[in-house]
């Protein structure tokens, strides 16, 4: 009797504890945080926006940059060698603000190739390079953590860095919008205005050659749109097509060739494909049928 009520302040005093801790709403650890700001979230003093980017803020530390990286072979690269006057086009259907530059060998990138510096330049007399004018490049490793990258990126004011594997070739690239985009969401671009009933868009009225497309598109409307013959027994939409091409949700950034039509995914979110940009060039050659070449992100 007397070893039961012994035990009794204990308990009390341990019951206290976790009283005066709820009543405070102190976290001892992360994991007491984030248990905190969901009931704040559920009772609605935080809303989805606000609680979504305290929880990217939470993220960032325990994610690293090889999991938000453009991989090396969907980087839109350009040779040292080049001159300002027969680049413009790259720049300009590449639709970035900067460009890893290369010598010869793809893995060794060399420096940054800035639009707004091809612009500058364009009009001076003389054959000016690429080399002549590009910047030099940030390498940062796969392993790196991205709160500590955002750090880089806002003291050294580089908007972009080359990722490197463990033998020091190119493994990708990270910008800071890749990693802003982990805290705040998907950051709007030209493509998001787009919000029409239209589900073919003309992006040039001059020209005939460049679209968006929407993921819900029929096929069937698609190919009376662009006289095309694309496949309409297993799938009824585009989106439902490339899906089944690429065999699997596409990541923004993914194209697939397919003849003529050169397709890359420019929105997307967890459950579905919503918007295409459409190249259409001209077939070196017909064929009896068409094959699709597919490039993941």
């Amino acid at each position: 009797m007397n070893d039961d009520y012994s035990d009794r302040p204990l308990k009390n005093k341990h019951w206290l504890h976790k009283l005066n801790q709820f009543l405070l709403g102190t976290p001892q650890n992360r994991e007491e945080l984030i248990a905190l700001l969901k009931e704040a979230h559920q009772q609605h003093l935080l809303n989805n926006e606000v609680f979504s980017m305290i929880e990217g803020v939470l993220n960032v530390s325990e994610i690293r940059v090889k999991e938000v990286m453009v991989p090396r072979s969907k980087m839109t690269v350009i040779s040292k060698d080049e001159t300002l006057d027969t680049v413009v086009d790259a720049v300009i259907e590449g639709a970035h603000s900067r460009f890893p530059v290369i010598d010869e060998d793809p893995s060794k990138v060399i420096g940054i190739l800035l639009a707004k510096d091809v612009l500058a330049h364009i009009r001076q007399q003389g054959k000016n390079t690429v080399e002549s004018i590009m910047r030099s490049a940030c390498f940062v490793p796969e392993s790196k953590r991205l709160n500590v990258q955002l750090k880089e990126f806002r003291t050294t004011r580089n908007h972009m860095a080359i990722v490197v594997d463990e033998y020091g070739s190119a493994a990708g690239l990270v910008t800071i919008e890749d990693v802003l985009e982990q805290i705040v969401g998907e950051i709007e671009d030209e493509y998001d205005g787009l919000e029409t009933e239209e589900l073919i868009i003309k992006r040039n009225k001059r020209k005939d050659s460049d679209y968006i497309i929407k993921g819900l598109t029929p096929i069937d409307e698609f190919n009376d749109y662009f006289n095309s013959d694309l496949n309409t027994e297993e799938f009824d939409t585009i989106g439902g097509l490339l899906v089944h091409k690429i065999e699997g949700l596409p990541k923004r950034g993914d194209r697939v060739n397919w003849g003529k039509f050169h397709f890359e995914v420019v929105k997307v979110n967890k459950s579905r494909l919503h918007m295409l940009k459409l190249r259409i060039k001209p077939e070196k050659s017909k064929k009896k049928k068409s094959t699709a070449h597919i490039s993941k992100k």
